[in-house]
């Protein structure tokens, strides 16, 4: 388990119902002792009811029975019995128990009067379980009387089961609340992450580093690294940055000289036509090298957001010229608000080689469209030329491949493309146009995080 939210949830939850199964065994196991003790305490508040009745009744035993004062004892098989029974052998039954007896005590001479009263489980005939509270009463004239209570146990496992479903319900409404309890404590540890990850996603390609102050102390130390790599990595962009211009404008000052010598050579008439390819090739791919250079380091430090509605409007206005001088149609459906992180001279670049592309290999005319579909930017150009067959379309963005060598060109501008797109984590997408039947390339870049 690789996630530390996962594992925080996991952990808090189990250790919630870890503690909440305790809590609810303890609490099972007090309250069935209690419930059980509060039967065996009834039980024995009727037999000393019973017991008061025999010392005051005894020498007229036969108003007994309407001297209890219980009336659970005058319904039939309530499961609350009384038992006297007299020293001449005779027995006087309460009412609930109709033609049953309780069983006689253990000691039928009464030798159990030194102990006051004695509890057991008996077997009704009926075959209901009932517990028993019985003693021997010796008067002082030496009379021995034997005063039993029972109680029916489906009163006490009623209410135990009672007990247990109400105990399982406020389980349950306590495990839900220990859940979510758990949940939100994860959430709660977990928020200061959270905003480091989202700061750090805003201020990455940001100049001003991350505040220690608005983080908890445990999280001060990694605050505290992760600002010395956003600084070392602006430091070694500019590097980069610095060294790539340095090393363009050190190439292409010999190139511009060599390219001015060859000119004059060739309206000298001198057949350096071969020279001046090879160069032209040369520049291509110093140019797509250094494009790629360029849009790394930018793509990991500046903070650009390029607004593409309006940039794509400027350069389809500066080809617009350059169509309608070729006879070309050139179109554009571009919807507004259209922003993505990208340097608007690597834009341009993509932008350029696709519309210069398009209208080279056009028959007609030439289709920009830009939507927002979800948090990507989509850009796609269409001809209505002869498009790219299918075998071709892997290979087309490789360095240097021209597949018709009739017309000028490098072969190197879809491959710049690709490079600039990929640099800032976009893609390039050649395929056939269903509306206008000829190449479509589409490049989608994913719009700025907007907090």
């Amino acid at each position: 388990m690789r996630s530390l939210r996962a594992r925080a949830v996991v952990g808090g939850i189990l250790s919630a119902l870890v503690i909440i199964a305790l809590g609810f065994t303890g609490l099972a196991s007090l309250g069935l002792r209690q419930t059980e003790q509060g039967f065996d305490d009834m039980l024995d508040r009727r037999h000393q009811m019973v017991l008061a009745a025999v010392e005051t009744y005894r020498f007229s035993p036969e108003v007994l029975p309407s001297r209890m004062g219980d009336p659970m004892f005058t319904l039939p098989f309530s499961g609350q019995y009384w038992q006297i029974m007299m020293p001449d052998g005779a027995v006087l039954l309460s009412q609930s128990l109709q033609d049953m007896h309780l069983p006689p005590p253990a000691d039928p001479h009464g030798t159990e009067a030194d102990d006051p009263s004695v509890t057991r489980f008996l077997r009704m005939p009926d075959g209901q379980t009932v517990r028993s509270l019985g003693c021997w009463i010796v008067f002082d004239d030496g009379q021995r009387w034997y005063v039993q209570v029972a109680s029916s146990l489906q009163g006490l496992q009623d209410d135990q089961a009672l007990f247990r479903r109400n105990l399982w319900l406020a389980f349950g409404v306590v495990t839900v609340i220990g859940v979510v309890g758990a949940l939100l404590q994860v959430t709660l540890v977990l928020h200061p992450l959270n905003a480091l990850r989202r700061d750090v996603a805003r201020r990455w390609h940001g100049e001003d580093g991350l505040d220690i102050a608005d983080y908890p102390s445990e999280v001060m130390p990694l605050v505290t690294d992760i600002n010395t790599l956003l600084t070392r990595n602006r430091e070694m962009s500019g590097r980069s940055r610095r060294q790539t211009a340095d090393l363009a404008h050190a190439i292409k000052t010999p190139s511009a000289i060599v390219r001015n010598a060859l000119e004059e050579l060739l309206q000298s008439g001198q057949n350096v036509q071969v020279a001046v390819d090879a160069l032209d090739r040369l520049d291509a791919q110093l140019n797509r090298s250094f494009a790629r250079m360029r849009a790394d380091s930018r793509h990991a430090e500046v903070p650009v957001i390029l607004d593409v509605s309006v940039a794509l409007d400027r350069i389809v206005r500066a080809f617009g010229a350059l169509a309608k001088n070729a006879d070309r149609d050139l179109s554009a459906d571009i919807t507004p608000d259209l922003r993505v992180r990208i340097e608007q001279a690597d834009f341009d670049e993509i932008m350029g080689n696709l519309l210069d592309n398009a209208l080279k290999w056009s028959k007609s005319c030439v289709c920009v469209t830009a939507t927002a579909q979800g948090n990507l930017i989509v850009v796609e150009i269409a001809d209505d030329g002869a498009g790219i067959a299918d075998a071709d379309m892997a290979g087309v963005t490789e360095s240097g491949r021209r597949l018709d060598t009739a017309k000028p060109g490098t072969g190197l501008g879809l491959a710049i493309v690709k490079d600039l797109t990929h640099a800032y984590g976009g893609t390039l997408t050649l395929g056939r146009s269903a509306r206008k039947g000829g190449l479509s390339a589409t490049v989608t870049l994913e719009a700025p995080h907007r907090p």
